[in-house]
């Protein structure tokens, strides 16, 4: 039965991300290997060990909703603060970056990286001359803009990866030195994929800092479907990548962190498909129920209705892992 984990003061978005980590058996698989540190004083600073023994709480125990007191506290001696509203996106990043660093097992690492680490190249041509540059880059995350340059609607999720590799040429301040001409000039920027992994981490850019330096919510809707092949997304010119590697990008939906409330004042909870039973499930804090896909959709968002549910990580896993 799935079991809900206890606010300990505004603390909706820990425990969403937790629901997502725990409720991904691929990553369970790697936690129930870890290395268990030697001394007590180790084992409460240790987010893995900590994870590991909420993960077994929550299985072993006959209640609805358990606390994560233990590895509440354990987080907060690697500076991550209690009692304060988090982003979502920072806070996966901070997660992951404490795993992995805490995991001694070098072949854990690789796992863990294996599991939701995305291989980008970005490319900067000059086009006065043939100069370019390539380097390519590890992402957890894929952050989606919802908005085009000019501020219109991005409409589907597809229409907003699309954008992400769209190229976009560097003009007037944003131009870059060239060394082959010796002055600035414009430059052309595009990304390619070259690796996905087995769990994607899709973020909709839904906060947005206006001039003011005031944050803003962007609450419109933006469907996102079950299945997603990015083959039939991206073009040719947005992949590195050869037809064994593009054959492993078909993905289902897995799992919806999703954002109610405005950026001063919010709120976190998570949908997520149980991978045994093929059942969405609402986590919201201590209160777990099962959910259909209509309840899902409900959070693509609403023009008018920013203060409610709006989905902000997307969680996406591999159809058929290798």
């Amino acid at each position: 039965e799935a079991v809900g984990l206890y606010n300990l003061g505004q603390s909706c978005c820990l425990n969403s991300l937790l629901q997502v980590f725990l409720m991904n058996i691929r990553f369970t698989r790697i936690l129930r290997r870890i290395t268990v540190p030697p001394s007590p004083a180790q084992r409460r600073s240790n987010v893995p060990y900590q994870m590991l023994l909420l993960l077994e709480k929550m299985q072993c125990g006959k209640c609805k909703a358990v606390g994560p007191t233990d590895l509440a506290c354990c987080l907060s001696e690697h500076r991550v603060k209690l009692f304060v509203q988090h982003d979502a996106a920072q806070l996966f990043l901070t997660l992951w970056n404490l795993l992995k660093k805490q995991m001694k097992k070098p072949e854990l690492v690789k796992e863990l990286s294996d599991l939701y680490t995305i291989c980008i190249q970005e490319h900067l041509a000059c086009q006065k001359c043939s100069f370019e540059i390539k380097s390519n880059s590890t992402m957890l995350t894929l952050p989606l803009p919802v908005l085009d340059a000019n501020s219109h609607r991005l409409k589907t999720l597809e229409e907003s990866l699309q954008y992400f590799f769209h190229p976009e040429e560097l003009t007037g301040q944003n131009m870059c030195f060239c060394q082959q001409c010796g002055r600035k000039t414009t430059f052309l920027q595009s990304m390619k994929l070259v690796h996905l992994p087995q769990t994607l981490t899709l973020h909709l850019k839904r906060f947005c800092f206006e001039r003011s330096s005031r944050t803003h919510k962007l609450s419109h809707s933006l469907p996102f479907p079950q299945e997603l092949d990015l083959r039939e997304v991206l073009t040719e010119n947005q992949c590195l990548a050869d037809d064994s590697e593009k054959a492993t990008w078909q993905y289902e939906l897995f799992a919806v962190v999703a954002h109610s409330g405005s950026t001063s004042c919010g709120h976190y909870c998570a949908y997520i498909r149980s991978l045994t039973e093929c059942k969405w499930y609402c986590f919201n804090d201590s209160e777990v129920c099962q959910v259909s896909w209509d309840d899902v959709k409900c959070t693509y968002g609403h023009s008018n209705l920013f203060w409610r549910e709006t989905a902000y990580l997307l969680f996406y896993m591999r159809k058929h892992p290798q």
